[in-house]
């Protein structure tokens, strides 16, 4: 005789994977508001899944499936990028990885914990982005193709005495002959206002073919 399938699940169990749907909720409303690669659905849905991941594993007398945390490296991977600018997504990346960590703590229980690291990841997020913006605006680098119309080493020189007259500081990274063009790469720091300023100077040269 067949016995019917019997469906069960705790209120213990239904709290743990409450608390990983809420705790990821929050975080991904940041990265959604954000306009982030994994946003709202995807850190709630690895939250949960690592809750649940947690779950069967301390069911199976395994205590922490440590596994998790390999698989949540290879969707970190993915929302990282880099370009000739520079390198995106690695916050993203770092926000799935405690995710995944809040997930499990959830899975395991410990609510205190979860909470508390999502409280700090959210202060993390929001008020040191600020203080990011502000240091970003006081110490800004960039880095500048120069592509001269002809090959007079002068013009380099004038190009980095303007930078010094915009109170900014610049390094030579590369500098070439190609096509009688006198092309040079050179690395500006300084406040972003004043690399703002520059750009502007430089488009007055007609010197300059690019930049």
């Amino acid at each position: 005789m067949n016995l019917p399938l019997q469906f069960q699940i705790t209120n213990d169990e239904l709290l743990k994977i409450g608390f990983a749907v809420f705790c990821g909720g929050l975080l991904g409303l940041e990265r959604q508001y954000k306009n982030k690669t994994a946003g709202f659905r995807t850190i709630i849905l690895i939250s949960l899944g690592s809750a649940l991941f947690t779950m069967v594993a301390q069911e199976a007398g395994l205590g922490v499936n440590i596994n998790v945390i390999t698989g949540i490296g290879f969707i970190g991977a993915g929302v990282v990028f880099k370009d000739n600018i520079g390198v995106s997504g690695l916050t993203t990346a770092a926000v799935i990885w405690v995710a995944a960590a809040i997930g499990m703590a959830s899975g395991a229980g410990d609510y205190p914990l979860a909470l508390t690291s999502t409280v700090i990841t959210l202060l993390v997020l929001l008020l040191f982005s600020l203080l990011e913006r502000y240091i970003d605006n006081k110490h800004h680098d960039k880095l500048y193709e120069l592509v001269f119309i002809t090959a007079d080493y002068d013009n380099l020189v004038l190009v980095e005495s303007i930078v010094k007259t915009h109170s900014l500081k610049s390094i030579r990274r590369q500098v070439n002959k190609r096509e009688d063009c006198l092309k040079a790469s050179i690395l500006v720091t300084g406040s972003k206002k004043h690399i703002a300023d520059l750009d502007k100077k430089l488009l007055e040269m007609q010197q300059l073919k690019s930049f």
